[in-house]
């Protein structure tokens, strides 16, 4: 999952909580209510009920003990002295109730009322209820309906007959039915409460405006992150093209530096800074003979494209030994061992060495590749190895600087290729001396170097030591017609014969030009 991803998802996880909250909230007003609502129809109905029993019981009882003085009758307006029955008191107190609690009402209903007296309307609620209390169903019938913001509980209890009313009902000309018993329900009482949700939801002012409040916030904090991530978004958009350039720019520089000086400076090892340190490497110079001719008889694309591809060849075998190409000097390569990375003064020298037998190996194939291409007189490239103390580091100024070496040994190498025969390579005794279990070659006369007081005596190397010690001496000539590398070390013993032979065809040919020296 990506991080815009995963914001989104947060931001949607924090909505969906934020939104959550107040339903919650909501589902815990409602049943506030409603168990509110119920608790004071409860009350309400048992306050109706116990008044109703005391005015039968301390009212009616008493009157109807002494019938000489009052009377109770349902119409009791109209008769000076009497008071109601139960039943109209419990009618009246209805409206009493309707009328100084708006949000409260009682009602007194039966479906079998005196025959002067208009029918009850009953609902489907109410009807049922009083069908289950006479059916002798426990429990107290309870509706409770929401429309709106607006709950309202309904609860039913029963109307019971007593013995004092029974002896009214069952003698009473209007009544209905005469036959009624003690604990008959002759009715049913009903409270009915409403309660606007907002009632309850205002004792939760300061929780709801905490909510608000932490809504607002979370709201503001979304928006915020979002903001953030646009910016951030942005920003790596541009800093993904400035990386991308920065790279591109990097690619093309890591082709004017060694690749070994180009990840020391891009990963921070070393500092672009005038500095020089003095160390033991081992250099080595090569140089193609008669290239300014050559470059005379070629047009200049020609020459550009051969020079190329021969520094590109060799560049490859360099890197592969782990040398770093310290410059290009027309035809010349200039290539050092031993930093910015060493395995050692012995090592790099050998490395140094192997390189340069790769070098004359690739140069051998180049050759007949160029003459299928149409090069008349194949390269024929000198080499000169030295092994000695340098200055290596940056020299030149703030402004422009190169990476290089410095000093006598560097000049030692140079000469030592400049003395070299085309095709063949020349080491210093520093060098010859490191690398004996390499390659074996012979002494060459001293020569005299400015800079040096001692003489140096240079060695041609002359071949490789093969296995068990033997020596390989490799052969290289190339003139027109010819282009000869045998290096005797690298040959597949299955090939022996075959090459023989064909050695042998070559001297028979070269007799036939020359009979006297061959042979």
């Amino acid at each position: 999952m990506t991080p815009r991803s995963r914001q989104a998802l947060l931001a949607a996880v924090v909505v969906a909580l934020l939104v959550a909250l107040p339903l919650c909230v909501w589902r815990d007003l409602r049943h506030i209510s409603r168990v509110a609502l119920e608790r004071q129809a409860r009350d309400v109905n048992a306050i109706v009920t116990s008044i109703r029993g005391y005015y039968a019981s301390n009212v009616v009882a008493r009157v109807l003990a002494s019938p000489d003085h009052t009377r109770v009758v349902n119409n009791y307006e109209s008769v000076p002295g009497a008071i109601p029955i139960p039943a109209t008191l419990s009618l009246e107190l209805g409206h009493i109730i309707g009328e100084k609690q708006g949000a409260v009402a009682y009602r007194f209903i039966s479906d079998l009322p005196f025959t002067n007296r208009a029918p009850h309307p009953m609902d489907e609620f109410e009807r049922s209820a009083l069908a289950g209390l006479r059916a002798g169903a426990p429990g107290t019938p309870v509706d409770v309906s929401s429309a709106g913001l607006t709950t309202r509980v309904r609860v039913i209890s029963p109307i019971l007959m007593g013995a004092t009313c029974i002896g009214c009902h069952n003698t009473h000309p209007e009544s209905p039915k005469r036959d009624w018993k003690v604990g008959d329900v002759r009715g049913i009482q009903e409270v009915s409460v409403m309660q606007p949700i907002a009632t309850n939801l205002f004792s939760f002012k300061y929780t709801l405006a905490w909510l608000l409040l932490a809504a607002t916030a979370g709201f503001a904090f979304i928006t915020f992150q979002r903001r953030q991530a646009a910016l951030i978004g942005r920003i790596n958009r541009e800093l993904a093209g400035k990386n991308d350039f920065l790279a591109s720019i990097s690619s093309k520089l890591s082709r004017y530096l060694a690749p070994q000086i180009y990840a020391s400076i891009f990963s921070g090892q070393k500092d672009v800074s005038i500095r020089a340190d003095r160390k033991k490497l081992t250099i080595f110079f090569s140089d193609i003979k008669d290239f300014t001719a050559l470059t005379e008889s070629m047009q200049p694309e020609e020459i550009t494209a051969l020079l190329n591809e021969y520094l590109t060849e060799m560049s490859a075998i360099a890197i592969r030994h782990g040398g770093t190409i310290d410059k290009f000097i027309g035809d010349a390569v200039m290539v050092f061992f031993g930093d910015p990375e060493t395995k050692g003064i012995a090592e790099d020298a050998r490395a140094a060495l192997r390189m340069a037998f790769e070098m004359q190996e690739r140069l051998a194939e180049l050759n007949i590749h160029w003459r299928a291409a149409g090069l008349e007189q194949p390269l024929r490239v000198r080499m000169g190895i030295n092994t000695g103390y340098c200055n290596v580091g940056n020299f030149g100024s703030q402004d422009r600087m190169d990476y290089t070496i410095l000093g006598a040994e560097v000049n030692l190498a140079a000469r030592l290729q400049s003395i070299a025969e085309p095709g063949r390579i020349v080491v210093s005794y520093e060098t010859y001396a490191l690398t004996l279990d390499v390659a074996v070659g012979h002494a060459l006369p001293a020569i005299a170097m400015k800079g040096i007081a001692r003489e140096v005596v240079p060695y041609a190397i002359d071949g490789r030591i093969g296995p068990g010690g033997t020596t390989l001496r490799v052969i290289a000539e190339s003139s027109a017609g010819l282009d000869l590398y045998l290096d005797p070390g690298r040959v597949d013993p299955a090939s022996v014969a075959r090459l023989r032979s064909a050695l042998e065809a070559a001297s028979a040919e070269l007799a036939k030009i020359d009979p006297g020296r061959v042979g």
